[in-house]
């Protein structure tokens, strides 16, 4: 009955709050699992120690969930989990895009540099992680770097299969959903993608912005934006590798952004 009501509250939430919906912001966080040092799976799991779930997947979608569990904080931190660039070519310019530091290339950023700093408290560190999970998660999602015009999407309505949603909405979680997978199935097929990017990244901070800049010319890909509100699965099998890829994408780098932020 809990899980039926806390899933109809989901359902409620302004669908810009969930990129990738909560499979796909667990699965970036099971395949950066694959990749850690142990050293830094070792600190991670001390500092998850207490938590509900206290693993990387168990804490995906904790800043997803902030609106209802701790509105200031949610609020807050609202415009940290998407940049608008589509309307300037996908060029990234912080001081036109990013006022403030309120965007998702900024927070990836900041977050990442007090959860690598071993001074500051544990609780600050714990947090930070619990967004840097979610965020790199976001930046991947294309439609979170999109155009500001049509909110990444959400004022696209459309069409598939007799259900209408909106462009949004269907890359957060609609394409995945319709492969009728579960969540071990998933893994095990994005296990089995290349890389699609070397773990050996550079040093903090992380190319945030190189990596929205990169979701953003997907979303400018022609076909991309269907022309016609009703799409077919020609759509979804056109499409979901380039989701599937983001998503392997995504687990890679969160793993070397943890790799450096943690080391010693």
């Amino acid at each position: 009955m809990i899980r039926a009501l806390s899933l109809a509250l989901l359902l409620l939430l302004p669908i810009d709050a969930l990129a990738w919906g909560p499979l796909g912001h667990r699965l970036v966080a099971l395949l950066a699992l694959d990749e850690l040092d142990p050293a830094v799976r070792r600190d991670i799991d001390e500092l998850l120690a207490g938590e509900p779930d206290p693993t990387l997947p168990g804490v995906a979608n904790w800043a997803d969930e902030l609106r209802a569990n701790d509105p200031d904080l949610g609020k807050k931190s609202a415009k940290w989990h998407y940049v608008n660039i589509a309307e300037h070519d996908c060029v990234y310019q912080p001081e036109r895009d990013c006022p403030g530091d309120a965007c998702v290339v900024a927070a990836i950023r900041d977050q990442s540099l007090i959860l690598a700093d071993r001074h500051r408290p544990r609780a600050e560190r714990l947090q930070a992680l619990k967004f840097v999970v979610h965020f790199v998660g976001d930046v991947h999602q294309p439609l979170h770097a999109g155009y500001a015009r049509d909110k990444g999407g959400n004022d696209v309505q459309v069409n598939l299969g007799g259900r209408g949603t909106n462009l949004h909405a269907l890359w957060d979680s609609g394409m995945l959903n319709r492969a009728g997978l579960d969540e071990a199935a998933w893994l095990q097929r994005l296990r089995a993608l290349p890389l699609a990017v070397a773990l050996s990244e550079p040093p903090l901070p992380p190319d945030s912005a190189g990596w929205a800049e990169a979701s953003c010319r997907i979303a400018l890909q022609p076909g991309f934006y269907p022309p016609r509100a009703t799409i077919d699965d020609e759509y979804v099998q056109t499409w979901r590798p380039e989701a599937e890829a983001q998503l392997r994408r995504g687990g890679t780098r969160l793993a070397a952004l943890l790799n450096a932020a943690l080391k010693r």
